[in-house]
């Protein structure tokens, strides 16, 4: 090979090097992340575009993904008004720890596009109304502040006046470290205002969503007169690891898991997430049939 040939060959091969580090360079990681995703369960990749047809529900295994509160809204609801968006979190106890209580709710609103780690609005299943609330554990572990109580509360209050059913996603830590009793007697507020919905005859259907624990379990979250888990949730008060270093026991592999309650009786149902839009309007249905509600809807 003469010398203008190697030349030559290296310059091919580098131009081939930089054209596909050029196209590489057109899509950011998060970009490329979005193109697939692993599955954690199986370990399948998956195409994002795919899965998110089917749900995010993977169609290897069943695992159910995360989601965020507007995705479960888009998922579910034919119609959707969004209420209290602009309430934010205040810092009663000027509390921190690694961080500032204030720099963790900015992080959490940039990461997520969300004031809280609730949505609530009036929406839309079919041909049934509801006053719908999802929580979103990706806002600082879905833990409930004072903030997610009274959004709560004032979606009670609002299907109150206008004798609507209540569904409420939970997917949540628990109660809200950094506003100590602040947080706490949000369980007591959303229970209370639960209790009205119910001396009226009116619906309350609580999902179980992954994860659920700590204060929301032991509040609104296991307060329904329906109460349905999605398939793979895990729902506790403590965790598990904590239970276990309590009672000195090993538990049981599927404890604190979905069909794990169903067994025991915590839970009414276990459904697939293709299958809650459908069963949440049958049910919404079928106590507006038996109780002769009609919503009162407002202006």
């Amino acid at each position: 090979m003469s010398l203008r040939d190697w030349f030559a060959s290296k310059r091919d091969k580098s131009t081939k090097q930089l054209d596909v580090a050029a196209m590489n360079a057109r899509l950011t990681d998060e970009e490329i992340c979005k193109l697939w995703t692993q599955c954690f369960s199986c370990q399948e990749n998956l195409p994002t575009k795919e899965l998110e047809k089917s749900l995010m529900v993977c169609p290897h295994c069943g695992y159910h993904f995360r989601i965020g509160a507007y995705k479960r809204i888009m998922q579910l609801c034919d119609d959707f008004t969004e209420l209290d968006a602009e309430l934010t979190p205040a810092d009663p106890l000027e509390f921190t720890d690694t961080e500032p209580y204030l720099k963790r709710q900015k992080d959490a609103h940039r990461k997520t596009g969300l004031n809280e780690a609730v949505v609530c609005g009036i929406g839309q299943i079919g041909a049934e109304k509801l006053a719908l609330a999802v929580m979103d554990f990706s806002y600082l572990g879905g833990s409930m502040g004072s903030v997610v109580g009274e959004k709560i509360t004032r979606l009670i209050e609002n299907a109150l006046e206008s004798r609507l059913p209540v569904v409420i996603f939970s997917s949540s830590g628990g109660a809200r470290m950094q506003e100590g009793t602040f947080s706490l007697m949000q369980m007591v507020k959303t229970g209370s205002a639960l209790a009205r919905l119910h001396e009226a005859g009116l619906l309350y259907i609580s999902v179980l969503t992954e994860p659920t624990f700590g204060g929301v379990t032991a509040s609104f979250g296991t307060l329904g007169d329906i109460t349905i888990a999605e398939e793979g949730a895990r729902v506790g008060f403590a965790g598990r690891r904590v239970i276990e270093q309590t009672i000195r026991q090993k538990l049981p592999a599927d404890f604190q898991t979905a069909n794990y309650l169903l067994n025991y009786g915590q839970v009414d149902m276990v459904l697939s997430r293709g299958e809650l839009a459908e069963m949440l309007a049958s049910l919404i249905r079928l106590h507006r049939q038996s109780s002769g509600l009609t919503p009162v809807l407002q202006p």
